[in-house]
């Protein structure tokens, strides 16, 4: 009982919280929890608001930060929510290799998608191949930040959740033992 209210009451205000509150703080450019608040929800949280929390705090912060082109911000939305969908792959398959490799899949994703949102929907680049590769090369140093700031905030979301996860339940429980996380 305690573990369904903390999953699907307390932990997704947090993560919420913690990602509004980020954005707000200062930081560099891109370097922010919200994608890996997304891989991590979907790795942690139950189905029906995993895909959810990162996309409430995204929305929560967006209504303090101000809105921009819609569709710009569907775009946005939409490369979070495929981190979320990525999170839930990487649920059933959980090992240090996977969830590396699926927070740099959200990370490229995201990239890739919002760029080429910029690129079709803003006025800044050339409507041709060329604009769109200028496009994806202007954003090369926000996309190193991401990635930074995904695998920092994965790291530090998913290893204070298994160590919860390890202190709450001993080694020796049936419960923790169909869930353990796989070093390799």
């Amino acid at each position: 009982m305690k573990k369904a209210i903390f999953k699907e009451g307390v932990l997704p205000v947090l993560l919420i919280t913690l990602g509004v509150m980020m954005r707000f703080l200062p930081h560099p450019a891109n370097f922010a929890p919200i994608g890996a608040i997304a891989v991590f929800s979907g790795m942690y949280l139950p189905k029906r608001v995993a895909l959810i929390v990162p996309l409430l705090a995204v929305l929560a912060s967006d209504f303090f930060i101000g809105f921009y082109d819609w569709k710009i911000m569907l775009s946005v939305y939409g490369g979070f929510l495929l981190m979320g969908v990525i999170g839930l792959f990487v649920r059933k398959h959980k090992k240090v290799g996977n969830v590396i490799g699926g927070t740099l899949l959200g990370s490229l994703s995201f990239f890739l998608i919002t760029n080429a949102a910029v690129w079709m929907f803003g006025a800044m680049y050339a409507s041709d191949f060329a604009g769109l590769m200028q496009s994806y090369f202007m954003a090369l140093p926000f996309f190193l930040n991401s990635v930074l700031g995904d695998l920092f905030y994965v790291g530090v979301l998913v290893g204070g959740m298994e160590l919860v996860l390890r202190l709450a339940a001993p080694e020796n429980s049936q419960a923790r033992r169909g869930n353990k996380f796989r070093w390799v």
